[in-house]
């Protein structure tokens, strides 16, 4: 048991070193959740590419632009600071991925959820397996994660029309700390994949808003 722990403790400190320069250091990867219930969690194939160029561009970050997949009781989880989850439908966690998700937030990682339009409804149950005692917040513009590199004074822009509705951010907040942040109503994922040939300046702000995000995981300067 005790080498079990160390293992462990090992493992989620070698996990959450900050990126380094492009320069220096190996090649950290993003992740795809993939999970279960029918969702399509495969959904735009190129995002997290595309994202990971954006920020080897514009924040020195060393990203393999190859991402991974990784499902949420694996303990390949700890592998990957940042994890991203999209789709349409159904998403389920089953009670083992429910506590190796958790021990993966509290120990350092992100969990990124974007609304592929229809993940609302399953996602909040989802999520609420996780942080039973935690309820999604809405993030006011002021926080920032709107304030990276780029600033986002009316906080997360609207890059793909669902149904009308504003663009939101929520967030889940443990101890102080925001675990996980979930667009709704925007659709990041395509801005960055492109699948609706969204103009350039919309894609523009997608991929800005990605960078953002891993600017405020990571402490990028």
């Amino acid at each position: 048991m005790r080498t079990i722990c160390c293992l462990f403790i090992f493992l989620m400190a070698s996990a959450f070193m900050p990126i380094q320069p492009v320069a220096e250091g190996p090649a950290l990867k993003l992740a795809l959740l993939k999970y279960a219930g029918g969702g399509d969690w495969y959904n735009d194939v190129n995002s997290l590419k595309n994202l990971a160029k954006f920020c080897n561009e514009n924040l020195r970050t060393n990203f393999d632009l190859e991402y991974a997949t990784v499902e949420p009781g694996s303990a390949e989880l700890f592998n990957y600071p940042l994890v991203y989850a999209t789709g349409h439908g159904n998403m389920l966690f089953s009670d083992l991925e429910a506590r190796n998700l958790r021990a993966y937030l509290e120990g350092g990682g992100f969990l990124m959820l974007n609304d592929d339009f229809g993940l609302d409804p399953f996602v909040r149950p989802s999520m609420k397996k996780v942080f039973p005692e935690l309820d999604f917040v809405e993030l006011p513009f002021s926080h920032p994660i709107y304030h990276q590199r780029y600033d986002f004074k009316n906080g997360l822009p609207k890059i793909h029309e669902h149904d009308g509705k504003p663009a939101q951010g929520f967030g889940l907040i443990w101890q102080g700390r925001l675990v996980c942040y979930y667009d709704f109503e925007t659709d990041l994922g395509d801005g960055w994949d492109d699948v609706h040939n969204d103009p350039q300046d919309l894609r523009t702000k997608a991929l800005q808003m990605g960078a953002n995000i891993v600017q405020f995981v990571f402490g990028v300067q």
